[in-house]
């Protein structure tokens, strides 16, 4: 191309002061950047200032002599506006497009129609006065860093070949492949800084910085598609570059999650002991230290992180200091992806709470269970909205299950009162939530994903959610059944359980063909289970009013719901006794011994995949050794 004639350059008087304004500004960032200012406030000013001196520039027709101090200001600007933000704006990205365009415009020709990436292409091409080279070339670099932010990183691996070429057409092309990139980046050779305009951040720091988040995006995306050698290769190249220590926190926990799935869960927790001896305040490692620790079987050290989790969430300790320098575009300005934001979520308080809770109930540690029952209850009286978290990555269930494992732990705790008290909660926020008739057809019903904060609210259900609401009424009754029991108020025991039966009648199953084995919905299973839990419930309860004969009605509505069920069988033989119906109970009792399922049969109900709010139930149903029994039968058999 040709330059323009130089008398429409501005006169070298203009051209020192816009330099010399420039570099004022430039100064006054490095007197501000240090420690004290909050990072927006202390570059909005400077910013400022930085884009009047733009305005002064390119207020004038574009000239080639202007073009390295406008290009130059340009660059910085951007930098400062992206230090302000603390992410990449597509406005930016718009003022780089116009720079280029300023470029063409200073040798007489036009590119508004061409793409950003065709753009760079005509500029970086046609262009090749040397003063031009540097300033292009500082500004490639931040479009490159504008593109990785984006995850366009095809777009910013053809600006650098192009980058690269314009340096050394010679040069032999970068290998192909998943690291072209980063062999690109590394092969850029930075350009000198000039001495007349200082830069706000040298495009030395943001080579490093593009190479540290390019290796850390790949690494991402290679550990999304189950490439883990590869992206555990990419992973450790971004840990060893160029940026904060709380995004080298991250990274490490990312490593730990490449291990993890590797198989290595020791290795895991070493770059999670990493992670947290670089920033002890990155939550997400203790989270994942959790993970990897349930994942070991070792619920002391499991329930110790989240402890330590669930402190650091109640504390609300202040920002840890980023030793990094002081840079304006840092790493983790370039990396926003749902991968990223996925392995690093940050839990929130209540669902700590949950989690320690669920794994203290589990292990059997009742005591510490209500506690963080308790606490997590506490947490939703101000309001569900700010206490529980409502995106679809939360590991908490739905509200009323939480309800009905804490009255489950209050149970265990020999608190019975109080969990008949958290049940009736249960039961009073489903009632206006089921129809009187539920028609269920038998056949598997496609999955629903349930809007967490519809969960108690009023409004039209669907069948598969009403279903729901009807396990966790009955489920509510049925623990109420239980509770009641314990404490001797048998009449109530019958009523609560009668309640559960009741409201149980309202699902009606029909066939609309020929019905397969295992049709049924995972809901309707459920309540299967909890009828036969109910029925045994009040069963026993009747056995202790005297009325046996309704006793053993139950049992037999038991035995038809769940054939050779071993609880329902045994307290069949024992009503059948009590009514002097002894041949039968004996007949009976003989069958159940000889059964090779009678031994485990009660363990292996109790190790189905039952929720584990019915864990307890399940445990109370279980018929009670009773010798005493055995004995009169055997003697009976011994005398007939």
């Amino acid at each position: 191309m040709k330059r323009r004639r130089d008398e429409e350059a501005p006169e070298s008087g203009c051209l020192r002061a816009w330099a010399a304004e420039s570099e004022a500004v430039a100064r006054l960032w490095r007197v501000r950047r240090g420690p004290g200012a909050g990072g927006g406030g202390r570059v909005g000013s400077v910013l400022t200032q930085s884009i009047l001196v733009l305005a002064l520039i390119t207020g004038l027709p574009a000239a080639v002599a202007t073009l390295p101090l406008e290009l130059t200001v340009l660059y910085n600007s951007l930098i400062f506006a992206m230090g302000a933000s603390d992410c990449a704006i597509n406005g930016e990205a718009e003022e780089i497009r116009q720079g280029l365009l300023r470029v063409l415009e200073a040798f007489g020709a036009a590119g508004q129609d061409l793409s950003t990436e065709k753009l760079w292409q005509k500029v970086l091409q046609e262009v090749t006065v040397e003063e031009l080279q540097a300033p292009l070339h500082r500004l490639g670099a931040l479009q490159g860093a504008w593109w990785l932010a984006t995850n366009r990183l095809g777009s910013i691996t053809g600006l650098f070949q192009l980058l690269s070429s314009a340096e050394d057409p010679g040069r032999a092309p970068c290998r192909e492949g998943k690291t072209q990139l980063l062999s690109l980046l590394r092969a850029w050779k930075v350009p000198a800084e000039e001495a007349s305009v200082s830069l706000v951040q040298s495009a030395q720091d943001l080579k490093e910085i593009l190479c540290t988040a390019a290796a850390f995006l790949q690494g991402l995306q290679e550990l999304e598609a189950g490439n883990l050698s590869a992206a555990l290769s990419l992973l450790q190249e971004a840990a060893g570059g160029f940026c904060s220590k709380r995004f080298l926190a991250q990274i490490y926990t990312c490593l730990s999650c490449c291990a993890q799935r590797m198989g290595k869960p020791q290795t895991a927790l070493q770059h999670l002991k990493r992670a947290l001896q670089v920033d002890f305040q990155c939550l997400p490692a203790l989270s994942h230290a959790a993970a990897v620790y349930r994942e070991l079987g070792e619920v002391d050290a499991e329930l110790q992180a989240l402890a330590v989790l669930c402190e650091a969430l109640e504390g609300n300790p202040p920002a840890a200091v980023s030793s990094a320098p002081c840079c304006l575009i840092q790493t983790e300005h370039l990396v926003h992806t749902p991968a990223l934001a996925s392995l690093l979520r940050h839990r929130h308080l209540s669902e700590v709470k949950y989690l320690l809770a669920q794994r203290c109930l589990k292990d059997g540690r009742v005591a510490d269970a209500v506690e963080h029952y308790l606490d997590f209850l506490s947490l939703l009286q101000d309001g569900l909205q700010q206490q529980v978290p409502l995106d679809g990555g939360s590991s908490l269930p739905r509200l009323p299950e939480v309800f009905l494992e804490a009255a489950s732990a209050l149970q265990q705790a020999g608190r019975p009162l109080d969990a008949v008290t958290v049940c009736e909660e249960v039961v009073s926020r489903t009632a206006d939530l089921i129809p009187q008739t539920l028609r269920v057809e038998e056949r598997p019903e496609q999955p629903e994903c349930p809007c967490p904060e519809t969960q108690l609210a009023g409004g039209p259900l669907s069948q598969k959610e009403s279903l729901s609401c009807l396990v966790w009424r009955t489920a509510a009754y049925l623990h109420q059944g239980w509770a009641w029991a314990k404490l001797g108020e048998t009449k109530e025991a019958v009523t609560r359980f009668s309640r559960c039966l009741g409201d149980l009648l309202r699902v009606q199953l029909y066939q609309p063909g020929v019905k397969t084995a295992g049709s049924l919905l995972p809901e309707v299973k459920l309540l299967q289970k909890i009828r036969l839990l109910s029925l045994i419930g009040r069963g026993t309860q009747l056995l202790e009013l005297g009325k046996h004969r309704e006793a053993l009605l139950d049992f037999q509505y038991g035995l038809q719901i769940s054939p050779g069920d071993p609880a329902a069988a045994s307290y069949l033989v024992q009503a059948l006794w009590k009514l002097d119906r002894k041949q039968e109970a004996a007949t009976r009792w003989q069958k159940l011994s000889e059964s090779p399922a009678e031994a485990d049969g009660q363990q292996e109900g109790l190790e189905r995949p039952y929720p584990l709010y019915l864990v307890s139930c399940l445990q109370q149903a279980a018929f009670p050794q009773n010798q005493s029994l055995a004995r009169d039968i055997q003697d009976y058999l011994q005398t007939t």
